[in-house]
């Protein structure tokens, strides 16, 4: 499984919906709470071009923030970069995907 790691804040309400997206994909994640850390925002920074928390990577991938995140996932392309397996759920969201794709 790739390695996830976020760059969060304590009061941070979208790092809180990150971390329960991924909770709920049982998938384990690093937290880097960059407050008051001076060296971690500054790594933050570099790694991602972004002032804003969260930061995700998966591997060495930078997804963004908790939009981003949840966007892949809407999608059907979260679980690839995770290397899960395909959900019921986002089999079905790939088919209406791909059906209004299609001409009418």
């Amino acid at each position: 499984m790739p390695k996830v790691q976020m760059y969060t804040t304590r009061i941070c309400p979208y790092c809180v919906r990150a971390k329960a997206l991924l909770s709920r994909k049982c998938v384990d994640f690093e937290e880097l709470r960059i407050e008051g850390d001076r060296e971690l925002i500054r790594q933050m920074i570099e790694r991602s071009g972004r002032r804003t928390v969260p930061q995700i990577f998966i591997d060495d991938h930078h997804v963004g923030g908790y939009d981003d995140l949840a966007e892949l996932d809407a999608f059907g392309k979260l679980d690839d970069l995770l290397g899960l397996e395909p959900t019921p759920q986002s089999a079905v969201a790939h088919a209406e995907d791909a059906s209004d794709d299609s001409p009418t």
